[in-house]
């Protein structure tokens, strides 16, 4: 009886993964044409990607107290980097910047991507604002995450020979930076704004970030050319305030905007977790409102100054989640495509080491990936 009863839960559970299998793959997202340049594209560098994480340590700044949390005279940040596996030479660095309550590996298909076709990719937990962080994550810590970026940099940069795990050298004049959300706001803050910026940043991107609040005087500090990617029915950080006017607002700025693309769904556990939900943004909207809470008077980006420095408060923005149940939305595992694409094309359009190379990528970026992807559109 009891080996009836084994064999039986071993049966029900082998039909279960087929059923869960059979789900996933019939839930797979359509990929572009194999012909098209984007599938070209899409496809893993020539490299193996290696990962290894640090834990570097910012004496000289400290982390503020944060509820029952007492503060720290330091900043600790547990980092991740992703390399190309014995390449040698010289390879663009990247900086990735995590969203409110994620993590260091929420772009982890991104950093991956690009380390797959040579670059080194870095990307910290911020000691406020990741998912456990101690009191509790606080939003307002961000005006703090510029000059971590700024450590980052310093830090990979700083590795010895015996330390670093990546063949060769870093290119100081290839530098970029990119994130999603909140790390977008990083990314933005650490390459415009005119106290916080890190001069030796070439390259900048800004996934779904907020930038309402942002003037063209904040943009006018610096030509860094800077691309805005942001989805139409993102719940949580409204499309129209803050990424439709970045090409008139942005002298080197451009937008790839994904049509039906949700906030949660640039994330790198939407796919394929969430690839079944309406639109991912109903999940992130009960984790965000539940953290952010719900006093309109308060301005967690106050310490980010103020229209002398190019920043002024929209009043007319909406906030967070304001709008729900939100729209439908597109498959997840299609909106990383487009992402991704924008991503790699964008940095080779500035990184690449000849004039072809780069042109080419110009052409992905801003003609191809709209081509091949129907939801997307490209304007600068």
């Amino acid at each position: 009886m009891f080996r009836k009863i084994v064999m039986g839960f071993v049966g029900f559970s082998m039909l279960l993964c087929a059923g869960l299998a059979a789900t996933y793959l019939a839930t797979a997202p359509n990929p572009p044409d194999p012909d098209s340049p984007s599938a070209e594209w899409l496809m893993p560098g020539p490299y193996t990607v290696g990962e290894q994480d640090f834990v570097f340590v910012d004496a000289t700044r400290p982390t503020k107290p944060n509820n029952a949390y007492p503060g720290a005279a330091s900043r600790t940040l547990v980092t991740t980097i992703w390399y190309p596996e014995a390449v040698d030479g010289s390879h663009p660095l990247v900086l990735y910047s995590h969203g409110f309550m994620s993590t260091r590996y929420g772009g982890d298909y991104l950093a991956e991507g690009l380390a797959s076709h040579g670059y080194v990719v870095a990307s910290a937990d911020y000691p406020l604002t990741h998912r456990s962080a101690p009191g509790g994550p606080d939003v307002s810590d961000v005006s703090n995450q510029p000059g971590d970026v700024s450590f980052l940099i310093d830090s990979v940069l700083g590795l010895g020979d015996s330390e670093k795990p990546f063949a060769g050298r870093i290119d100081q004049d290839r530098i970029g930076v990119m994130g999603l959300s909140l790390g977008g706001l990083t990314s933005t803050l650490a390459t415009f704004h005119p106290r916080m910026r890190d001069h030796r940043i070439r390259a900048a991107v800004s996934i779904a970030g907020p930038a309402s609040m942002f003037t063209q005087r904040f943009f006018d500090t610096t030509p860094t050319p800077f691309l805005m990617i942001a989805g139409t029915a993102d719940a949580i950080v409204d499309y129209d305030a803050n990424a439709a006017g970045i090409p008139e607002r942005v002298e080197h700025g451009a937008l790839l905007a994904i049509a039906g693309g949700s906030h949660t769904g640039f994330a790198g556990l939407a796919e394929p977790l969430m690839r079944l939900m309406d639109n991912p943004d109903s999940l992130g909207c009960s984790a965000i409102t539940a953290n952010l809470g719900s006093d309109p008077g308060n301005n967690p980006f106050a310490d980010l100054g103020g229209a002398e420095e190019g920043v002024l408060r929209d009043a007319g923005a909406p906030p967070p989640c304001s709008d729900l149940p939100p729209p439908n939305s597109i498959h997840p595992g299609r909106q990383h495509m487009v992402t991704l694409l924008g991503v790699r094309s964008f940095f080779a359009s500035v990184f690449a080491e000849n004039a072809e190379a780069r042109e080419s990528a110009k052409r992905q970026l801003t003609r191809n990936i709209a081509a091949d992807f129907p939801e997307a559109s490209f304007s600068m």
